[in-house]
């Protein structure tokens, strides 16, 4: 299938920087740029059978336009829209993390890298769809469903996943309804979907990017982080939401690069391990130093540790988040899970609530989370990424295969994933994804992790591998 709105998708592909580029020679105003996107949206995505991806639109969006307009460009993204995350609060968005316990509840304070995207002079175009509660609620919770706003799709394929948990963020930038996205990762949140949508994500380094106004899982593993179709237009994005310079002018960087291939972190996908083999191959004919490193195979203890410190931190974050925001309405998780009971019937309609109800009965931050989260930051840092990273700029893996069928109800299909997010997931450490090419037909992710606080060596490491890669002009094919 094509495009399904041709007359907008010029505009909808082009690149965040051009539309900066374009924006501030007066090409065009930003009221003509965001009305063509809501057009594109309305055509593509808030219509019948489509993908669903943007839950809501700012209800002062044109205003926001014209305030533009009335002003000269000042701020790194003066006039150019972008789209939250729905779990970061925005004045005149709902902030409601997909689940109707919080529909209704006004957002009377931006988030602090809400306010940061508006000082940059950023449109807040809306927000976008995800898995209701970040994917927290069970086991069974199939990616990218909320009760607000029903199953986003894969662009590239309906019928597939668009990942979670910032699901929407993903498929709205790989539909080209946008230039840019914020997601928020506790571990894959980000990578996931970007992996699966063939746009970058990025999952910065934890505390780089604050989340003061935004619903939490895990203060621990939570971060923002920035979704685009190229390494560049993440970066600019990352740049204002950090408030770190220079990760622009770094994607121009060739500088000499040293890379770590980490076996252990590929999939279980034939069709995604011949694609990472090939890609490696053109990275080593660009004149690149691949060095193979041995990482173990990640142990069962560490999974579980993981799983205690998030149910432990999530009863007594999420309960603080919620006792705080304004309004009417639940005040902690148990608030939470008694609201689900309730409202069985649309909120609890395809999968339950068994993980609200583990972190009820985990008793929060007590010895036996303090014992997990010592021996996870453990196996983490000292026995996974300091090693790994000891002898070379960064590592790359293959973070997930391609995108498997939404099915409501039966949970996701992980079993060909690797386990590449989970140490920097517990570790803080920054992670991206950038597209590598298809596999019948659907997007694969290249993974590549870095340092601490070196989103600089990241960015520089995911440009060059872009540049090698070439993979030119890619856009979905829409296939319902």
């Amino acid at each position: 299938m094509t495009d399904p709105d041709l007359s907008t998708a010029d505009v909808g592909f082009t690149s965040a920087f051009d539309l900066v580029e374009g924006r501030r020679a007066g090409d065009f105003t930003s009221v003509e740029l965001v009305s063509t996107l809501l057009h594109r949206i309305q055509t593509v995505d808030d219509c019948e059978g489509g993908v669903q991806s943007v839950l809501a639109i700012s209800s002062d969006l044109m205003q926001q336009a014209q305030n533009c307009d009335a002003v000269a460009a000042t701020g790194l993204l003066h006039g150019i829209p972008v789209l939250v995350k729905d779990n970061i609060q925005a004045i005149g968005l709902p902030g409601t993390a997909g689940s109707l316990a919080l529909a209704g509840r006004t957002v009377v304070q931006d988030a602090e890298l809400v306010t940061r995207l508006r000082s940059a002079g950023a449109i807040i175009m809306g927000s976008t769809n995800l898995s209701e509660w970040a994917n927290i609620r069970s086991g069974k919770s199939t990616s990218g469903w909320s009760a607000v706003g029903g199953l986003t799709a894969n662009p590239w394929n309906y019928k597939h996943s668009a990942g979670g948990s910032s699901s929407g963020s993903g498929a709205a930038v790989a539909a080209g309804l946008i230039p840019f996205a914020v997601g928020t990762e506790t571990d894959g949140s980000i990578i996931c979907p970007a992996s699966l949508n063939g746009v970058v994500g990025i999952k910065p380094t934890v505390g780089s990017v604050s989340v003061v106004g935004v619903v939490p899982v895990s203060l621990s593993q939570d971060v923002p982080g920035p979704i685009a179709r190229s390494v560049e237009d993440a970066a600019m994005l990352l740049e204002v939401l950090s408030g770190q310079s220079g990760l622009v002018d770094l994607c121009h960087n060739d500088e000499p690069l040293r890379i770590g291939i980490v076996r252990s972190w590929v999939s279980g996908h034939e069709g995604a391990n011949q694609l990472f083999e090939a890609s490696l191959e053109k990275l080593s004919d660009a004149g690149i130093e691949l060095v193979e490193v041995v990482v173990e195979e990640m142990p069962e203890q560490a999974g579980d540790d993981e799983g205690v410190v998030l149910f432990h931190e999530l009863v007594e974050d999420l309960s603080t988040y919620l006792s705080n925001r304004a309004g009417e309405g639940v005040k902690s998780l148990a608030d939470v899970v008694q609201f689900n009971n309730t409202n069985a019937n649309v909120e609890m309609a395809h999968f339950g609530q068994e993980y609200f109800e583990y972190a009820l009965e985990s008793g929060g931050r007590n010895d036996v989370y303090a014992a997990a989260r010592e021996r996870n930051l453990d196996w983490a840092i000292n026995q996974v990424l300091t090693p790994a990273l000891s002898d070379v700029d960064v590592l790359v893996g293959i973070p997930y295969a391609p995108a498997w069928l939404s099915l409501l109800g039966q949970g996701d299909d992980f079993g060909n994933a690797s386990w590449m997010t989970h140490a920097p997931a517990v570790a803080g450490w920054p992670l991206g994804s950038l597209p590598m090419g298809l596999v019948d037909g659907l997007p694969v992710g290249l993974g590549v992790a870095a340092r601490a606080n070196d989103e600089k060596g990241l960015v520089r490491a995911m440009a060059i591998i872009e540049r090698v890669l070439d993979l030119g002009d890619f856009r979905p094919i829409f296939v319902r």
